[in-house]
């Protein structure tokens, strides 16, 4: 690996990177070109060889990329082989539908606990993995025992920075902030903050553009019984 600063656009990419793989791993795909992912789910081929290249050499000349191979290296570099205990802080309706969401356990998080001021929800369990709903006060200690240590926020903005400096105080590094407002992290703390607003804003922009073209890559819309052999003829030179 590179010594230098790898960026967030980066690491997003080789998150997108993954879950391409992961499909044509469902699909029975052995290799790829770089040129043929690319291709295939509307990305840049150069992109994709500069981003891996931060990280070592992974593909072979003429042959392209092992997608097992390459899927275990990028779950490696993302931290992802070992198991990520997520608390949620707001077990109002956000809350609860992010600890019910099952795609989570995919890559390799499992929401544990969730913490709210309200009496009536202290105590309760959410969803069929009955996730335990705890008095935010106790932050601290269920981070401990659970062995927390990513924590999601999602609370309303005028107390998301008093969260924040909880979850902080308890020892957590890394933060996905739903609340629609600019936190200020400790050093050695990173918090991503997802803003639902600014994403369909950017929808809406997209809306009001002429003639809008829906399909960017027709190739996508293709179903991978027609795709896996199209790929094997370009990796074989046919």
């Amino acid at each position: 690996m590179k010594s230098e600063k790898i960026s967030e656009l980066t690491t997003n990419r080789l998150s997108v990177y993954l879950r391409c793989l992961n499909l044509l791993a469902d699909a029975g795909i052995k290799t790829i070109s770089s040129q043929a992912l690319a291709d295939q789910f509307n990305l840049n081929s150069a992109q994709i060889r500069k981003d891996l290249a931060y990280f070592g050499e992974f593909g072979t000349r003429g042959v392209g990329y092992s997608v097992d191979e390459l899927r275990r290296h990028l779950t490696e570099i993302l931290g992802l082989d070992a198991p990520h205990r997520v608390g949620i802080v707001g077990a109002g309706n956000l809350g609860t539908a992010l600890a019910n969401y099952q795609g989570f356990a995919a890559s390799n998080f499992t929401v544990v606990a969730l913490f709210d001021n309200d009496r009536e929800k202290i105590g309760r369990h959410v969803g069929p993995a009955q996730i335990p709903v705890h008095d935010v006060r106790r932050v601290a200690r269920v981070v401990r025992d659970e062995r927390i240590d990513v924590a999601v926020i999602a609370v309303p903005a005028r107390v998301a920075q008093r969260v924040l400096n909880q979850v902080m105080s308890a020892g957590i590094k890394a933060v996905l902030n739903f609340a629609p407002v600019r936190l200020h992290a400790r050093l050695g703390v990173k918090v991503k903050t997802m803003d639902l607003t600014i994403s369909l804003e950017s929808l809406s922009y997209y809306l009001a553009q002429p003639q809008v073209q829906c399909i960017t890559n027709p190739r996508a819309l293709l179903p991978y019984e027609e795709i896996a052999p199209r790929e094997e003829q370009e990796l074989s030179g046919k």
